[in-house]
């Protein structure tokens, strides 16, 4: 759907980079395949990579449509042909191109969600480090150092400890909280702080409040990652 917003035809994906296996960071990878396979014109692979256990996850994603493609192919009759899905496992250290770009693979600390990745992608002398769910580890200074841009998760570790339950406050321990993904872009010397997937979500004036937490300890530029936020790296 986001991708539909942006203009950006689903078709054209060259790949999919899943950084775990958690359930909010993967629910939508069922109508990820099904819209690229439905608007393809004729049989195209769709790349995803993750960590190991990906293709597991992947083939039981594939399972569960079954019942989907069949009514599909049923309903269309020139789709003669199913989804057409390529799993990649990677581990840090890796590094694979897909298109012009180059795609490096780093250790993430998420646990006991393991294994974790982050990814450092490369393009015309420009680099961007999505990084996912992780609290900082020296793995992902590496990954970030000198980047253009820095993609993290973020949660406002004031607002999560006022919240009287239990499961929600032990998130605590395994995201960065505001401040820490600040720390982790100032020793990395990256030059833009993205935030995003904000715990607790919150109604886009309230964000601002979350800089005047990065600027004290972040020099660089910092952007409130709204889905379909856009930013031009200088």
């Amino acid at each position: 759907m986001r991708l539909a917003a942006a203009m950006v035809p689903v078709q054209s994906l060259g790949a999919v980079l899943l950084t775990h296996l958690h359930s909010d960071h993967i629910t939508d990878l069922n109508d990820v395949i099904t819209s690229h396979w439905i608007m393809s014109q004729g049989p195209a692979p769709l790349t995803i990579y993750g960590p190991p256990t990906t293709a597991g996850v992947v083939q039981a994603t594939l399972a569960a449509l079954a019942h989907d493609v069949t009514y599909r192919r049923d309903h269309h009759a020139d789709l003669t042909y199913d989804p057409q899905v390529v799993v990649v496992e990677v581990e840090p250290g890796q590094t694979f191109v897909v298109g012009d770009a180059t795609i490096s693979v780093g250790r993430t600390d998420h646990r006991p969600v393991e294994p974790t990745v982050g990814y450092r992608v490369e393009h015309d002398g420009r680099s961007v480090v999505i990084a996912g769910d992780t609290i900082p580890c020296a793995e992902l200074d590496v990954l970030c150092a000198g980047a253009d841009a820095y993609v993290q998760t973020a949660i406002r570790a004031d607002i999560v400890r006022q919240i009287p339950n239990a499961r929600i406050q032990d998130i605590l321990d395994y995201h960065s909280s505001v401040e820490q993904a600040a720390d982790t872009a100032a020793r990395a010397g990256v030059g833009a702080l993205i935030l995003t997937h904000y715990v607790p979500p919150q109604p886009t004036p309230m964000l601002e409040l979350w800089r005047d937490l990065v600027t004290p300890i972040f020099a660089g530029t910092v952007v409130l990652g709204d889905d379909l936020t856009a930013y031009d790296i200088p």
